[in-house]
């Protein structure tokens, strides 16, 4: 009997879920289950909860992590150039001259990812300023006795 290339398909999706599948639940078995109070504790970028969940925080995280992601996808365009300008049988049917496009066109690419990080740095987006945490007084409507009794049981 031979099967079909859905048929083949299938299968494939049907052997990965049950791979994925059985490793979770091999792996639910096979880990330890202590949890204790630091484990339990909310975890965001390595700073400690100070407050309430409904404070202001650093927009600076974001910042950093698209400018990271901005030029991180810019320099993936430079790994096509090396392919082409490594190719030297293109370049000798070219007379040269292909070699000398390309170079001067990733020189140009560089130049600008240059400016980019030269205005980045210059406007002080790189620069990491930890901010004084001071809780913010959050009104919840909750009488304090009645907060404060809500608090002890959770310690």
């Amino acid at each position: 009997m031979e099967i079909s290339g859905f048929g083949t398909v299938l299968l494939f999706l049907v052997g990965g879920g049950l791979f994925v599948g059985l490793t979770l639940l091999v792996g639910r078995f096979l880990r330890p289950n202590r949890p204790n109070e630091e484990k339990l504790t909310t975890y965001e970028s390595g700073e400690d909860p100070i407050s309430n969940a409904w404070v202001n925080f650093n927009v600076r995280y974001y910042v950093i992590a698209l400018i990271f992601l901005l030029f991180e996808l810019e320099l993936i365009f430079l790994f096509p150039w090396g392919v082409v300008f490594g190719d030297q049988q293109l370049i000798n049917e070219s007379n040269g001259l292909w070699g000398w496009f390309s170079l001067t066109e990733t020189v140009i690419f560089i130049m600008i990812l240059a400016i980019g990080l030269i205005y980045v740095w210059s406007s002080g987006m790189l620069e990491w300023v930890k901010p004084d945490p001071k809780p913010e007084q959050v009104d919840t409507n909750v009488p304090k006795e009645k907060y404060e009794l809500i608090n002890q049981k959770y310690k």
